[in-house]
Parts: structure tokens; C-alpha cells; sequence
């Protein structure tokens, strides 16, 4: 597949990837794990593994379902736009970063807004950390309100299929920051989104909750106030650990206690509202 079609179909660009990420996994657990070489919370479990590949799955078919519609809304706000932006390196490269600011922002809210959250936690619900936590995505991004985020982008004068690879390409790039096997990149840790930044934002520690929200560029938690170096070994997880490889307990729990906690007793709107938006409780 040539990268005219993936820019013309992205949504094909993680499938595309995908034996690249399977290699990974295979390295990071015949080099890492049997040799022992990893710590006990980066193993490879059965279960966990196939649990992590069907929420991959599904979060796959429910962006290939969704994405019609969200893609004809772009389109139609694409008419709407500040300028005509033609796509070349350096327009690429400014796609890049300003798409990273508007992930820094999805994600930071994906942790302070209880109903972005309650998608977002099954990403960070395992309590093992290795390249297949990465696959630990929801379908429920869409309705959580993700698509959002990348409409500036599109206002701007990005078309909108470029808005929607670079999209999953940083998707695609965050893969590899899941992982215990690499400890540090040396001066790319000032810039960069790196394994050792991204197992902070995976932690419980209270020193690491909420912070390190980045996708590619960890500048972003660096101007805004929300970086945190790891200093300390990680615990991985939630601070209400779900106990289940079932994907579908994974992905609907939080939605669940949201929605009890919203609707299952007699409030008003204002405080209905309260609980869908404000953030999680620990």
C-alpha cells in the first residue's frame, strides 16, 4: 500500500503497522520476559494479551463505523476554513505539531472530565506495563467526544483526511513509548514523549497521577505544568483496580458507576451534569 492510498483510506495506517507492533511484542517478551530481563509488571500473560487485542479490535471496527459520519462533518466544516493549507513537508510538519498540542488537550481532559475518562480507562486499567498496553484502547472514543479535539485543525485549512492520518500516525508513534525494556533515550527525554515519560502517566504513585500527557512531544507538560520525571518504580493500574480480562468489563465499568452515580438517584440536571463533567474520583 502506497502512501498516497494510506492518506486517501487512514483509517488502514495501524492495520498497515500492525506486523510491526506484533514484532515488537514478540522481541519485548522472547529477549525480554524469558530471559528475565524485564520486571514482574511487564509479563506477558495470556488472558491479559488477548484481552488487550480484542479491545484493539473493537475500538478498530467502532472507528471504522463511526468514521463516515465524523469524516462528512469534517468535510462539511472543511468548507468553512481560515485558509487553503496545501500539504508539503514543512505543512506537514506543522500538522504534526500543532495535532500533538490538540492530543496534549484530548488527553488532559480524557483524565480531568469523568465522561472522557470513562473511555479512557481502559487504557490504563492493566497493572502490567509493555508494548501491549498499548493495544488497551476503548471503542468508545467517539461518543466520549475524541473526534472534538481535531476540529480546529480542519477550521484551520488542514484537509481533513491529513488531519486523520496524522491522527493515527501519532497514535500509531505511541506505541513504543509502552514499554519497561528501554530505561532512558538521554538528551530525546527534553523533547520527546519517551518509554520512561510514559510509564509515569500509567502510574498510581500520587506523585505520578495526572501528569505526563503527551503524545510525541513532552514540551507540552513542560510549558503547561503537568510534567513529572520517574524517579521511583512505577505501580501500574487505576486507583480502583477492575480485576477483569473481560473486554467487555473493561471498557463499560467506569461508564457503568458513571451513569449510577448520574442517574441512579433523584438530582438535579445541574448536579447530573456535575458527575458526568467534572473529574473522576479517585
Amino acid at each position: 500500500m502506497t502512501v498516497d492510498s494510506l492518506v486517501n483510506h487512514p483509517e488502514w495506517l495501524l492495520i498497515v503497522l500492525a506486523p510491526v507492533f506484533v514484532l515488537c511484542m514478540l522481541a519485548e517478551y522472547w529477549l525480554g520476559q524469558r530471559r528475565q530481563k524485564l520486571p514482574e509488571n511487564s509479563r506477558y500473560s495470556l488472558p491479559e494479551t488477548l484481552c488487550n487485542f480484542t479491545l484493539a479490535g473493537m475500538h478498530q471496527i467502532a472507528d471504522l463505523l463511526t468514521g463516515l459520519v465524523i469524516a462528512n462533518l469534517y468535510l462539511w466544516l472543511f468548507d468553512w476554513r481560515l485558509f487553503d493549507i496545501s500539504m508539503t513537508a514543512l505543512s506537514f510538519l506543522v500538522l504534526m505539531i500543532l495535532q500533538d498540542f490538540c492530543y496534549y488537550w484530548f488527553h488532559r481532559a480524557s483524565h480531568r472530565v469523568r465522561w472522557m475518562w470513562a473511555a479512557h480507562v481502559a487504557h490504563h486499567s492493566s497493572e502490567n506495563m509493555n508494548f501491549s498496553t498499548a493495544f488497551r484502547q476503548s471503542l468508545m472514543y467517539p461518543l466520549a467526544g475524541m473526534w472534538l479535539f481535531w476540529v480546529p485543525l480542519v477550521i484551520i485549512g488542514f484537509e481533513p483526511k491529513w488531519v486523520v492520518f496524522v491522527v493515527l500516525l501519532n497514535l500509531g508513534l505511541q506505541f513504543f513509548v509502552h514499554t519497561q525494556w528501554i530505561r532512558t533515550l538521554g538528551p530525546l527525554e527534553f523533547i520527546f514523549n519517551t518509554p520512561s515519560h510514559h510509564r509515569v502517566h500509567h502510574g498510581t504513585n500520587p506523585q505520578y497521577i495526572d501528569k505526563n500527557y503527551a503524545g510525541v512531544l513532552i514540551i507540552w507538560d513542560k510549558l503547561f505544568g503537568t510534567f513529572e520525571p520517574e524517579i521511583e518504580p512505577v505501580r501500574y493500574g487505576i486507583t480502583k483496580p477492575i480485576h477483569s480480562f473481560n473486554p467487555i468489563t473493561v471498557t463499560f465499568h467506569e461508564w457503568r458507576e458513571m451513569w449510577s452515580a448520574a442517574f441512579g438517584k433523584p438530582l438535579s440536571v445541574k448536579q447530573r451534569l456535575s458527575v458526568l463533567l467534572s473529574p473522576p474520583k479517585d
